[in-house]
């Protein structure tokens, strides 16, 4: 499948980067020799850059930063690290030198062809000095897709999912083939309705980019596999399945270059091509212990220092560039500033346009764009059973569930970890983590939209929503017994209330959102963006499209600085040599203004 030709790959790079920036004793050495670099070419003690923000993509250009001898300051308006990535201590919960039960913020999964973040992965090394975050990465073998009504649920073995390849199997007149096997197989749609889909999906990988841009972003995913026409399962599985668990927005307004794109990206996964693992991997235990608070100690190591509590009130621009950021400590209680060199802002994009006044966006109209970028709720929610109920191993997708819910039984994947031992009261024997994706349906207990119930209410709409699609066929996977406790994300408040508030949404991709997305490098020569909002390869709010924008903004500052250390690698999406024919002759019929040659309805 090709894996271990592209870890060598990984491999080789990472060495060839250590030669290049002088240590070859680890990411330590690396640091070490790239502020001794910087120093000597700047003639001081380094350059100071002020990244805002504490999550993904602040603390990936945080990394970067400092392995090329820049003095950094990591300015986050929470009191931890990690912004939605990070796992989070249930209050009141720890018990007789146990530690607290592990909430979080939603489960997070790391796919095989993310390439950008599992390379900072391995740069994160571990207290034993042997092995990296990326070694706590274990595989999930199997997805469950749950269906209610007493419908047979679908178990699906990825690596019976997709065969091998031989060379021609990219190819358009072998792909349909390959693809329609697996749909036929592991979703047990009509065979009409199989063949039309993979031949929609067909017509993507082959179009040219230009037509992705100019067409395909403005078509909503819905449209484009002409799911108005095709039976409830077709659009439960392949049109809102797709779009409201894998990225979150709905599948009547999703773009579908965006969509197409991740779908294209895990089947590539699954053929063996431009991957660095599995399909679907997970942490080896709650994501704080497992790589926030190995990351956080690296960080520290390589010098980087982090100011807690410190919410940024206005990055401040006067005289041609960004002079200091206006700053409110929880701590302190009253306003500060700050100053940098240069500033990476690496806020969600919901709170770094608010940080943007009146003087920055005259100074970069792009910024502006960014007031019409949506996001929308995703909530985690951890239920804590009793009892060990590994349902499957790897997720969960409720796909007739109202309220698009995804869900992991986590135990099964922390071999070094008892829960009774290790968490909690020693009561608690596994948690099914849950993540909820949408918010404006009614449910099945109350007929109401989540965001209208109270937090008692949304627990057991939950949690009945969940029953619903695994007790349905006489079989009681989970029982009202089990349950020892729950958590809910705590970003969210005022449920039931008049103004119900999430703090940490997600950003959603509707048609035309490229668009509004702005690169990494601004206008202003000291100012630059991360974050899942900024223009990338990836497209897609995620881990690895923060990681890649984070890389991107490193890159924009170090070109702006005028520093001759090496450039971060970007990686892209893997693009199958075997089909740049057919989207050559697709850009030539789309200057035409012909459609794709396979677009034929």
């Amino acid at each position: 499948m090709g894996r271990r030709q592209g870890n060598e790959r990984n491999e080789r790079t990472r060495r060839e980067f250590l030669a290049t920036a002088g240590g070859a004793g680890g990411a330590a050495a690396l640091a070490s020799a790239g502020r001794a670099g910087a120093a000597a070419r700047h003639g001081g003690p380094g350059r100071d850059v002020a990244v805002l923000g504490g999550g993904v993509a602040g603390l990936s250009a945080a990394q970067e930063l400092a392995e090329r001898g820049y003095r950094v300051t990591v300015y986050e308006r929470n009191t931890a690290l990690g912004g939605k990535a990070r796992s989070m201590d249930v209050p009141g919960t720890a018990r007789d030198g146990r530690r607290p039960l592990p909430g979080e913020h939603g489960f997070r999964f790391f796919p095989g062809f993310y390439r950008n973040l599992p390379d900072t992965l391995r740069r994160i090394p571990l207290p034993d000095g042997r092995h990296s975050v990326h070694d706590n990465l274990v595989n999930a073998t199997e997805e469950l897709f749950a269906r209610a009504g007493g419908r047979p649920d679908l178990r699906i073995p990825f690596h019976t999912l997709l065969a091998p390849p031989d060379l021609a199997a990219l190819l358009p007149d072998a792909l349909p083939g390959t693809l329609a096997g697996a749909l036929d197989t592991a979703l047990r749609l009509p065979p009409g309705e199989v063949l039309h889909f993979t031949h929609r999906v067909l017509v993507h990988l082959t179009s040219c980019d230009q037509r992705r841009y100019g067409q395909w972003e403005r078509v909503p995913w819905w449209d484009f596999i002409d799911a108005a026409r095709m039976s409830q399962d077709y659009q439960r599985l392949l049109g809102t399945g797709v779009t409201r668990n894998v990225i979150a927005t709905k599948a009547e307004i999703a773009s579908t270059r965006t969509v197409a794109r991740v779908f294209q990206a895990f089947l590539y996964n699954g053929l063996g091509r431009g991957d660095d693992g599995e399909p679907d991997r997970v942490l080896n235990a709650p994501t704080n212990e497992a790589w926030i608070n190995p990351w956080a100690a690296h960080l520290r190591r390589l010098g980087v220092r982090f100011a807690l509590g410190a919410e940024v009130e206005e990055v401040v621009y006067r005289g041609g560039r960004v002079s200091h950021i206006r700053l409110r400590s929880r701590e302190l209680g009253v306003p500060r500033a700050a100053s940098a060199d240069h500033y990476v802002s690496a806020m969600p994009v919901e709170h770094a346009r608010a940080t943007w006044g009146g003087a920055l966006r005259a100074a970069e109209p792009r910024l502006a764009r960014c007031d019409r970028l949506r996001t929308d709720w995703m909530v985690g929610v951890q239920f804590y059973l009793r009892t060990r109920t590994p349902i499957v191993h790897g997720h969960v997708n409720h796909v007739d569930s109202p309220w698009a819910l995804t869900t992991i039984s986590q135990a099964q994947f922390w071999p070094g970890r008892d829960f009774r031992a290790d968490y909690g009261d020693g009561q608690v024997a596994d948690c099914l983590s849950v993540c909820v994706s949408q918010w404006d349906a009614p449910g099945v207990l109350y007929g109401k939209p989540a965001i209208a119930c109270t937090k008692q209410e949304v627990i057991r709409e939950v949690w009945a929503q969940l029953k619903a699609g695994l007790n349905d066929t006489g079989r009681r996977v989970l029982s009202d017994d089990d349950v020892h406790s729950w958590f809910m994300d705590p970003a969210v408040t005022g449920l039931g209330g008049p103004s119900p508030a999430n703090r940490e949404q997600l950003l959603v991709h509707p048609t035309g959102t490229w668009y509004d997305r702005p690169p990494s490098r601004t206008a202003v020569p000291n100012f630059f963006l991360a974050g899942d909002y900024v223009a990338t390869d990836m497209d897609l709010a995620t881990m690895e499209g923060a990681n890649e924008s984070a890389r991107r903004a490193v890159n924009a500052l170090l070109d702006a600085d005028g520093s001759p250390a090496p450039r971060c690698r970007v990686w892209t999406l893997y693009r199958p040599p075997e089909l740049e024919p057919f989207q050559r002759q697709d850009e030539a019929r789309y200057r035409a203004g012909r459609p794709n040659v396979f677009d034929v309805r």
